[in-house]
């Protein structure tokens, strides 16, 4: 049944950035789809939090606490999900961090951090996980309608790092694609509850709904489900995409 597609029953997830917002229901949906799921992120204490929903679907979950910056928590973290679970088929990086500082005043230093974790981050746990997975899998990064359009904060250091992650994405793909059995594919959020959108100035997520042709900001499910879609044999003859979910907020 094509319903069946969708379904990700004992295959192992590892989805970094997993202690809150996004990550939290990347991880649910995964292991509702059937899948054990490995949780990377820094705040332990969360993702005791997000472990303890996998879980509650039957699902067993691994939280790991790591610097996703550092190459070698990358390593380390895919280590240990083999160890756990002898295996990694699908990797959600979703780890991420950004500023909203005019280009004039922005540190070197903290341009650097915002890439080394949402891009060089990404690469490092990329190449992890691709020499662990033996039969194959899916690499999702997890990018940004900020990579594909501006939304009027000064976001140079996020829009650079998330514009790269696209084009790592398809670099990637055709390396990996057809030589390891790799897909590896990107999304790109518009607007979405999370941590980041909690700092935004009063009144700006008001604004700029109305450049959003559904007209609201999304629901973490409807973004989780394309996740899915690109995890899972659903999307096994796509590769080297990113795929906007943004309400049309790219096209408008």
């Amino acid at each position: 049944m094509i319903l069946d597609r969708f379904l990700l029953t004992d295959r192992v997830a590892i989805v970094t950035g997993a202690s809150s917002g996004l990550g939290v229901s990347f991880a649910s949906a995964l292991a509702e789809a059937g899948a054990d799921v490995v949780l990377a992120a820094r705040r332990e204490d969360r993702l005791k939090e997000t472990a303890a929903r996998v879980e509650q679907t039957g699902r067993r979950a691994l939280p790991i606490a790591a610097d996703l910056a550092e190459p070698a928590d990358a390593d380390r973290v895919v280590e240990r999900a083999v160890a756990e679970f002898g295996r990694v088929d699908v990797l959600v990086n979703n780890a991420g961090i950004g500023t909203a500082v005019p280009a004039l005043r922005e540190d070197i230093e903290e341009f650097r951090r915002v890439l080394d974790v949402n891009l060089t981050g990404c690469f490092a746990m990329a190449r992890a996980a691709a020499n662990a997975m033996e039969h194959g899998g899916s690499i999702v990064n997890v990018s940004s309608v900020l990579s594909l359009t501006t939304a009027g904060l000064p976001q140079a250091a996020y829009s650079a790092s998330k514009a790269g992650l696209n084009g790592l994405t398809r670099d990637l793909a055709q390396q990996w694609t057809g030589r390891k059995h790799i897909r590896v594919n990107a999304l790109a959020p518009g607007f979405f509850a999370s941590e980041m959108t909690e700092q935004y100035p009063p009144g700006y997520l008001d604004r700029q709904i109305g450049r959003v042709l559904a007209g609201r900001a999304g629901e973490h499910e409807e973004l989780a489900a394309a996740l899915l879609f690109l995890a899972s044999d659903a999307g096994s003859y796509v590769t080297g995409q990113v795929l906007a979910v943004d309400g049309g907020l790219t096209i408008a």
